[in-house]
């Protein structure tokens, strides 16, 4: 199985080359401190400031929170009359307010919605957070709702849901009626790999993050991953949709997804990058459509 290699960046911001400085004296002092600030750095999301949309996007929403070990997290329902439930979960450093456009299209099919922050996003509680730490939210707001008719998940969210995984509807069929997948990693450790690069982590950082990922979870970072795993993930349908101009997740590992995965329905998309997957209506109608 693969594991966290270096690999070469090019044209790099100031603060990226700072950080390279950094770490590679961190490292020359002792391999156990860079390693500690570097998976602080990789497990920290960025609370980005909001953008003018999103408290629109929320504004006819009912917020409320659900309890977990970690911290509390915060969800949002639209239309709690709608027959069907579909949750929604975002990537890394977005929150549920970045789904508001979806959630938009999915009411006026008639759907009840319901999107978290996850932990460490949005108005969640925490500062940290790891993969499996985020599917566990997903699972704890997946068995406040019951009965789960499908999901709609973006980037770290599909990762989370379907690499670790989330439990759906484990009272009854423990299958999930409907899967999209927009703008997911097939590789986790794909992911790592292509954070260390940009770091420049010395092999001895690198070696320390793996053993820690199975020190802390029992399993290798690789198991985790979409190309692994997705196929055994009990959905009756899946949708997979990923741009190939994702500058943040390469197609490749959506068509590695696709090849491992028989049954999936993969759909392609050109000039959407890694976010306007979401909003584009194109995709829109695709996704509403896949529910029926």
């Amino acid at each position: 199985m693969p594991t966290i290699s270096p690999s070469p960046v090019v044209s790099l911001p100031p603060a990226i080359k700072l950080l390279r400085l950094k770490f590679r004296v961190l490292a020359a002092v002792s391999t156990e401190w860079a390693f500690g600030e570097a998976w602080k750095l990789f497990t920290t999301p960025r609370r980005l400031p909001e953008k003018h949309w999103e408290a629109a996007a929320l504004a006819a929403a009912r917020p409320f929170t659900v309890a977990t070990k970690t911290g509390s997290v915060t969800a949002y329902e639209w239309n709690p009359a709608g027959e069907r439930t579909v949750l929604l979960v975002h990537g890394w450093e977005h929150r549920a307010s970045f789904w508001g456009v979806l959630a938009r299209e999915l009411v006026a099919a008639g759907f009840r919605v319901v999107a978290l922050d996850g932990p460490a996003h949005g108005t969640s509680e925490g500062r940290r957070t790891t993969l499996p730490n985020f599917a566990r939210a997903v699972q704890a707001v997946a068995d406040a709702l019951d009965d789960v008719y499908a999901v709609v998940a973006h980037s770290l969210g599909g990762a989370a849901t379907v690499g670790v995984p989330v439990q759906f509807n484990q009272a009854r069929t423990g299958r999930l009626p409907r899967l999209v997948l927009l703008a997911v990693p097939g590789s986790t450790a794909a992911v790592a790999q292509r954070f260390a690069g940009l770091l420049q982590l010395p092999p001895a950082v690198v070696a320390r993050i793996n053993r820690y990922v199975q020190e802390q979870h029992g399993r290798d970072a690789e198991s985790f991953s979409l190309i692994q795993v997705g196929r055994q993930f009990p959905a009756d349908r899946a949708l997979l949709l990923h741009d190939h101009n994702d500058a943040s997740i390469p197609f490749a590992e959506a068509e590695e997804i696709a090849a491992n995965w028989p049954g999936l329905d993969f759909r392609a998309t050109a000039g959407l990058g890694h976010n306007q997957i979401m909003r584009d209506p194109a995709v829109l109608r695709q996704v509403v459509a896949f529910m029926e």
